[in-house]
């Protein structure tokens, strides 16, 4: 009896020690927003911070091979640095359309509409006050947070009234990001997670060392203005064939028309199987750390950015600066530019339907 007591103690006491525990604190005030909070989640495996202001992961602190603890995700310590920078996007979640629109135009339901333009030519993010510059509602939930924003009809240009969730669940190892998304009339929606990693730590001042894998046959090739030209290109044969590991560096300065036109690389990738399914998008591994980043998601793409316009004159949390290539994103999306290309997957939502993507980011090391 003795011995089955002790085993249940045991039992409970893992299971606790699994628990995550979510704590929230003030992170500063939005200028006719109100102030910003940041939520602290912990578990055995993983300290992340996550603000109200633009959803944003602020910071995400995971262990080595050697079992040091330290920050592997780009950011600032405070909400005003955050609003001084509109253009890196740090740990966000940009929308109502993540990525870009050409021209700043799209048509829905024989209507057209027009968005700023913010990155001329085209519209990017959600405009020049899109989501990413909001101040989300945010309340703990069991393992994590959860962030409520009102979109009203008009917004930026979109039609329809949006109401969007963003979830962030913390398990042990493994960080899981839910989006849900209702709206009242015909719109379009598109939404991602904008975090900038580098596996070998804040300050370390390249990702060009890093590994990465790509589950994707195939990409969406752009012009010079980062607007896919339509037809999906083979991997095969190119600098974007990542199905086996390679190093970033080793093939980003390469003569290459499509490298050119992103400064390196600013890709959507198209990922294998099933959209809709959560299935393997990537893997990261930095030799130096040996910290493994791998994502799975249910979207239809991912847009591996290699940090290219980063340029030394953003602080870090270390004291230097962020340099150019110092932090790359792979954002779980549906492809650019969707409204204006039929033959890419549907990013209309209508009314009574329910926009929902998951992605997972799951960390472990290697020796």
């Amino acid at each position: 009896m003795k011995s089955l007591q002790a085993i249940l103690l045991l039992m409970t006491t893992a299971a606790f020690a699994q628990k995550t525990t979510v704590t929230k604190a003030p992170f500063g005030n939005v200028a006719h927003q109100g102030s910003a909070e940041i939520f602290t989640l912990t578990s055995a495996d993983i300290t992340m911070r996550i603000t109200s202001y633009g959803a944003r992961v602020v910071s995400l602190d995971t262990k080595d091979r050697n079992g040091k603890t330290g920050g592997v995700v780009l950011g600032y310590d405070n909400v005003d640095s955050y609003i001084a920078d509109p253009k890196t996007y740090f740990g966000s979640v940009p929308g109502r359309y993540a990525n870009r629109i050409a021209k700043g135009k799209f048509t829905l339901e024989g209507r057209q509409y027009e968005l700023p333009i913010n990155n001329p030519p085209n519209s990017l993010h959600g405009g020049t006050d899109g989501f990413a510059s909001r101040n989300w509602q945010g309340k703990a939930i069991v393992d994590g947070v959860e962030f409520t924003l009102v979109s009203p009809d008009g917004d930026q240009g979109y039609p329809g009234k949006l109401t969007a969730h963003v979830r962030y669940l913390l398990r042990g190892n493994s960080v899981r990001i839910e989006y849900l998304a209702t709206t009242d009339a015909p719109t379009i929606v598109n939404l991602t997670n904008h975090t900038y990693f580098n596996l070998g730590g804040d300050g370390t001042p390249s990702i060009l060392d890093e590994q990465l894998t790509l589950d994707s046959d195939k990409y969406t090739p752009i012009d010079p203005t980062s607007i896919p030209l339509g037809p999906q290109a083979l991997v095969e044969g190119t600098p974007f064939d990542f199905r086996t590991p390679h190093t970033i560096g080793s093939r980003i300065d390469a003569d290459n028309e499509q490298l050119k036109n992103g400064a390196g690389y600013d890709h959507n990738f198209v990922i294998r199987g099933k959209s809709g399914d959560l299935r393997p998008v990537a893997k990261v591994y930095d030799p130096g750390t040996g910290r493994v980043l791998h994502i799975s998601s249910t979207e239809p793409g991912v847009q591996f950015y290699s940090g290219n316009f980063l340029d030394g004159t953003l602080p870090s949390r270390s004291g230097g600066k962020y340099q150019k290539r110092s932090g790359l994103c792979l954002e779980t999306q549906h492809f650019p530019d969707s409204p204006n290309e039929p033959s890419y997957p549907s990013t209309e939502l209508k009314p009574g339907d329910m926009y929902r993507s998951t992605t997972t980011w799951t960390f472990s090391t290697e020796k």
